[in-house]
């Protein structure tokens, strides 16, 4: 059994500044007012439409970001149906080598392969009894898993017993203005503890990376 926390990794490759010169060029169209750009008349050209919520502007350009989450937020991700998604399979991935959970937001648990039940387990002794039965549950829910592939099930028909915190990988593409909704919604307090904890870093990265797209978040 594996523990992991989760991750993300931003696909597309890109230049924060060069996005927006391109915004610029595509914005201008609609205004006929080419002959005004300049080296500087980006940034203050995006703010505005921004401002002005002429936010079609900002949906020529569409990033790709890759997450290892659990399944239960996964499901939540793709509610955003404005974005494409490609999702690992647990019908069609087989986990004989080990089932790989996703560490919970509230649990201090440290990452890496376990064996043993809980308690044989050396790193759980310092855990709260809650902790101590996730863990469990777990560890039950892969050894039950790997019983029935060798019983013959199909890994599609074995994933019923595997809980929602397996991990899985899901590719996310769409475009900015749909990341801006995205990404508004589950930084949230009110977004799931978990979904907050691989949102806010993706938000804070992308603020860095491209001026002033993400910035009213």
């Amino acid at each position: 059994m594996r523990l992991i926390k989760p991750s993300y990794q931003i696909l597309t490759k890109f230049d924060g500044q060069e996005i927006l010169r391109t915004l610029e060029q595509i914005g201008r169209i609609c205004y006929k007012s080419e002959d005004k750009i300049t080296e500087e008349s980006n940034k203050r050209f995006c703010k505005n439409i921004l401002q002005n919520q002429h936010l079609s502007v900002i949906e020529h350009i569409s990033l790709s970001v890759k997450f290892i989450i659990d399944t239960g937020v996964s499901h939540e991700l793709v509610r955003h149906r404005l974005c494409s998604f490609s999702q690992e399979s647990s019908r069609y991935c087989s986990y004989k080598g080990g089932v790989s959970f996703i560490i919970p937001s509230w649990i201090e648990f440290e990452e890496g392969e376990y064996s043993l039940p809980v308690y044989f387990e050396p790193r759980c002794e310092c855990l709260d009894e809650p902790s101590k039965e996730w863990f469990q549950s777990c560890y039950r829910a892969e050894q039950t898993y790997l019983n029935l592939l060798k019983n013959n099930w199909t890994p599609q028909k074995a994933r019923a017993v595997l809980p929602k915190c397996l991990k899985t990988e899901i590719i996310t593409t769409c475009n900015l203005r749909e990341w801006k909704y995205l990404l508004s919604l589950r930084t949230s307090s009110k977004a799931h503890p978990d979904m907050q904890m691989i949102m806010k870093p993706l938000l804070h990265e992308l603020k860095s990376s491209i001026p002033i797209i993400f910035d009213s978040i």
